[in-house]
């Protein structure tokens, strides 16, 4: 697909009801716990989960940490995806640059990493209900505007990193606002893993980049921007850092 100069008002009304179109724009090639999905409504955050997120234990008894000990062929996002429960690569480094380094990409086989914490059942439970998150309470337009700010909450809580107009401007030159559009032409679809959605997503990248949270179909428009902004953000810093096939 031509890049994106033809960007469209952000108050533009785009369903999921839109017939499904090839895109020339280039695949992601590569390679957090129910399904959000965009929901029509304003965004507003109800007061009774502002109130329940303030209501949050300041403390959790009987936490343990949890290791994971590196072996040859490890690298950060795998161990995030395969270790942690909706964790990522960059806050996984964050805890454990002591003991890494300063290259977040060179990592010594033998050294221990820790990868979480572990708690009671019970004060897990708790601690889930009195937090629930903003992202799952708020409410969210149907159309291009809403999917990318619900994603952009979602990203925030995970530690995700990315723009409204970083997304905007790589969504309008993947599938010009098309979330079922897909490529059936291009050597991916050729191999069977045609590029899909929004931000144009095979599936083996949208199952290794998916975000806990989200829908499960690479065609709905959260799941597909949340996890293309997953693995921008492991492979080039940032979906604001993509300005062209990625």
């Amino acid at each position: 697909m031509p890049a994106g100069k033809h960007r469209r008002p952000r108050t533009s009304h785009l369903t999921r009801g839109v017939v499904a179109a090839g895109t020339g724009g280039a695949a992601l090639v590569l390679p957090l716990v129910t399904a959000t999905g965009a929901h029509a409504a304003t965004t507003a955050v109800p007061a009774q989960a502002t109130a329940a997120t303030k209501a949050a234990p300041a403390a959790v008894p009987d936490v343990k940490l949890v290791t994971y000990k590196v072996v040859s062929g490890d690298t950060l996002s795998k161990i995030a995806r395969e270790r942690t429960t909706g964790g990522t690569w960059q806050t996984l480094y964050k805890a454990n640059a002591a003991v890494i380094g300063s290259d977040p990409m060179m990592l010594r086989p033998g050294t221990t990493l820790t990868v979480g914490t572990k708690a009671t059942k019970t004060t897990q439970a708790t601690a889930e209900t009195a937090t629930k998150s903003a992202a799952t309470s708020a409410t969210y337009t149907d159309d291009l505007d809403g999917w990318i700010k619900e994603s952009l909450a979602i990203m925030a809580e995970k530690g995700i990193p990315g723009s409204y107009d970083g997304i905007y401007r790589n969504i309008i030159r993947e599938s010009a606002g098309n979330p079922v559009a897909i490529n059936n032409w291009d050597s991916n679809a050729a191999a069977g893993t045609p590029s899909k959605g929004l931000l144009q997503v095979i599936d083996p990248t949208f199952t290794a980049y998916h975000v806990a949270g989200t829908s499960t179909d690479p065609y709905d428009p959260v799941a597909n921007i949340t996890a293309a902004c997953n693995y921008a953000a492991a492979k080039y810093g940032s979906i604001d850092n993509v300005n062209g096939a990625y």
